[in-house]
């Protein structure tokens, strides 16, 4: 009678902490936004936060249909696979509360680039990077680091040379993956338009300085993100 006493009530209160934990990941949305608003031009200022909405928007419909099942779809069909392929569209007992936790994860890092390409993208291009970002490119790297049947998972069954990758909170598939695509997206997009050169192409003597929208915006998420990522150290 006591375990099963135990048991029901420790199942519940699992669930609610890994709901706690996705709150708190996907809390780093607000944090990006201020950061990348505030180091902006003002004339910039709602469009940018319109992208930090449409990471939430379009991550959610990509991870929500394909992405979640590349990233752990198959998980209990053993042996090690490139990508996964059950699960799609949340479909055949997919546990709602992991793929929230996972899709918080997916949003922070299409969120990573959003001040690499702010000022610099159109609103539509920047919605299609976000649904293929969060759809396949970081499903891919998840379940190589964290499926049971990813190649570089220190949890399958065989883990590489032994021990596998080692990963702590998401270093190596959430803020790698992020910082790679946000200097692939640099190299493409380029310095804003009239920052290095003028409007005939012409290299400026002095690059033009482009202040920032709100100091004060760009300090306090940093604040806030020591608090969060503490609260987050301990909750995983």
């Amino acid at each position: 009678m006591n375990i099963q006493i135990r048991s029901s009530t420790t199942l519940p209160l699992l669930l609610h902490l890994q709901n706690v934990k996705g709150a708190l990941v996907y809390f780093m949305q607000a944090g990006f936004a201020m950061l990348c608003a505030g180091s902006i031009r003002t004339k910039n200022v709602m469009n940018v936060l319109l992208w930090n909405l449409l990471d939430s928007c379009g991550g959610a419909i990509g991870f929500w249909s394909i992405g979640y099942a590349f990233a752990y779809g198959g998980d209990d069909m053993g042996g090690k696979t490139f990508i996964g392929h059950a699960n799609f569209f949340l479909m055949d007992g997919a546990d709602m509360e992991d793929w929230f936790f996972q899709f918080a994860f997916a949003c922070a890092l299409s969120s990573i680039v959003a001040g690499t390409v702010a000022e610099r993208s159109k609103m539509q291009a920047y919605l299609c990077y976000s649904l293929f970002l969060t759809g396949f490119v970081y499903p891919v790297v998840a379940h190589a680091f964290w499926s049971t049947n990813g190649w570089l998972s220190n949890s399958a069954s065989n883990p590489l040379w032994g021990s596998g990758v080692i990963d702590l909170a998401g270093s190596g598939p959430v803020h790698m993956t992020g910082g790679v695509t946000a200097l692939v997206m640099a190299l493409v997009l380029g310095p804003r338009i009239g920052r290095f050169h003028d409007s005939d192409g012409n290299l400026l003597d002095v690059p033009r300085e482009f202040p920032p929208h709100s100091v004060a915006l760009q300090v306090r998420p940093c604040q806030a993100t020591v608090l969060k990522l503490l609260a987050i150290y301990f909750s995983i």
